[in-house]
């Protein structure tokens, strides 16, 4: 139980990565908000976090309204009193080209979900964990942010890259008042998006990889697992790859 009495909140909770993150902490004894835009899924999710023994509170709504940030924080705080861990996973993405993208759909609605809505989160959050001299802060952000791909548009490139900057900036800004601030890096991860793949797209992709193979949610939660537990007690600033070795820096 490495997460014993901690207060989670997790957006984008409702399916792939984000749900893996939800039951993961849950498991290891993390009471938690969870947030996404369907609300149906979240609630069936709810569920199953009851189930493991673990409170669970429902907040439904879209991150690149600031109001949404104040609700997830109002709903840890006055039901459970805290806030101790924040996992900022919620995210889109976008297929089109420079050329081809819709300056608003394709470049501006992905940098305020992917960096606008991170960094709302953090700041609604941050107030609270000053005061608790703790907090633990992932964000998830990509691969992409680290080096192009041709199957992503500039704007979740740029958006991923901005996250894994203001994770350095505010790992910096907090380290005084204990609260530790890391990110955490995917690449190919079989998920719902993957399982639409061509059967011929999928196995160019996993030959790419060094390692031979997807990851998968799992493998991304249990590193948040790690950077949100006391085990990365010595770790702020970081953003670490899980990519099967696709990209190493």
């Amino acid at each position: 139980m490495l997460l014993e009495g901690k207060v989670a909140i997790v957006t984008g909770a409702s399916r792939g990565i984000g749900r893996a993150i939800a039951l993961t902490l849950a498991t290891h004894g993390a009471t938690l908000v969870l947030n996404g835009t369907r609300e149906d899924l979240l609630t069936e999710l709810a569920g199953e976090v009851k189930s493991l023994g673990r409170s669970c509170a429902v907040c439904a709504g879209d991150v690149s309204d600031q109001q949404t940030a104040g609700e997830l924080v109002r709903a840890a705080v006055g039901q459970f009193g805290r806030i101790d861990i924040l996992v900022n996973n919620a995210g889109i993405n976008r297929r089109a080209s420079t050329l081809d993208m819709d300056p608003v759909e394709d470049w501006q609605r992905v940098l305020d979900i992917n960096l606008n809505g991170t960094l709302y989160m953090c700041r609604a959050s941050l107030p609270y964990m000053i005061d608790n001299k703790y907090g633990k802060i992932v964000n998830v952000t990509s691969t992409t942010a680290k080096t192009p791909h041709r199957n992503a548009a500039p704007s979740y490139g740029a958006s991923k890259a901005g996250v894994n900057y203001l994770t350095q900036h505010l790992a910096l800004e907090m380290a005084k008042h204990n609260i530790y601030v890391n990110a955490v890096c995917p690449g190919p991860i079989d998920t719902d998006m993957s399982q639409q793949w061509t059967a011929d797209y999928r196995e160019s992709v996993i030959n790419r990889i060094p390692l031979g193979k997807l990851g998968t949610p799992q493998n991304v939660a249990d590193a948040v697992l790690f950077l949100s537990s006391s085990m990365s007690d010595f770790i702020t600033g970081e953003s670490i790859n899980i990519n099967g070795g696709t990209y190493m820096n």
